[in-house]
């Protein structure tokens, strides 16, 4: 039976769905980091979040993420990401450990189980203060309110929302954009969320072009509670996503007309080209 272009577009969607058990090795350590921030800093609360918590991770690229909000007077970004780099440097020795704002990101078994931690601090009014990527100062975020968000537009056309989410991530993974997935991904439920009509072959055209049409510019937290959502952490990885985005538009507006003429086999070789298969 020849494949059609949805049922390549769903496959991929399966091979990059980590599995219920995939991030268990990685969740390991979760103890011991909060016991070691919690006697050098003070925790007051630490939990899951990104895409791991959103289910959008990608299988081989996606890690395991952690918000720890941390007792004390909030000192600068830079000063709290260095904290807990020393403080895990000193629990975890023989593990790479290093600032990637706005993370704190600890390399265990040789990177195989990767663990993010965000310092943050708690915002009056709720949310949180985390470490800004490009500005370098805080920037307020709701992260439980996005998860929410984003589960709510996910109710909209089978879970459109998610599924147009992890095929962004894995673009940016398989091509090496330098965009942040958590924009992709807050953009991938917005679109969805504002559809009436699904065809995923069509709507990843609309939703890259999208983001081509506005130059991946800074999002409106759509919860109306944080701070906006940038793309990028800096003019030089904006002219490459930019440029990289550009050959996406490109691939996936000849799949779309493929698709459309029912030429199947040419719209998934264009759809291979674009996610790098």
């Amino acid at each position: 039976m020849t494949e059609t272009t949805l049922s390549y577009l769903n496959s991929l969607i399966s091979k990059y769905t980590p599995s219920s058990t995939y991030f268990d090795a990685a969740r390991t350590h979760r103890s011991g980091i909060h016991a070691r921030l919690d006697w050098q800093l003070g925790v007051r609360e630490m939990f899951e979040t990104g895409s791991l918590k959103h289910g959008t991770g990608v299988w081989l690229y996606s890690d395991v993420d952690y918000i720890v909000s941390l007792k004390g007077a909030r000192p600068t970004p830079t000063t709290a990401l260095n904290n807990v780099r020393d403080a895990l440097k000193d629990r975890y020795p023989n593990t790479t450990v290093r600032v990637s704002r706005p993370a704190v990101v600890c390399e265990f078994a040789k990177g195989d189980e990767t663990v993010e931690v965000v310092p943050a601090y708690d915002a009056v009014g709720g949310g949180y203060w985390i470490p800004d990527p490009k500005s370098g100062d805080w920037m307020k975020s709701h992260p439980k309110d996005h998860n929410s968000y984003v589960n709510d537009a996910n109710k909209k056309h089978s879970g459109a929302a998610k599924k147009l989410a992890r095929l962004a991530k894995t673009w940016k993974y398989k091509r090496s954009v330098p965009v942040s997935s958590c924009y992709l991904e807050m953009r991938a439920a917005k679109y969805a969320s504002g559809e009436v009509a699904w065809s995923l072959p069509i709507d990843i055209y609309q939703y890259l072009k999208n983001l081509r049409d506005i130059e991946l510019a800074a999002m409106n937290d759509p919860t109306g509670l944080g701070s906006r959502f940038n793309a990028y952490s800096s003019d030089s990885t904006k002219v490459d996503s930019i440029s990289k985005l550009d050959t996406a538009v490109s691939r996936a507006s000849k799949a779309k007309n493929y698709f459309q003429a029912e030429d199947h086999a040419l719209a998934i070789e264009q759809f291979k080209l674009l996610f790098g298969q």
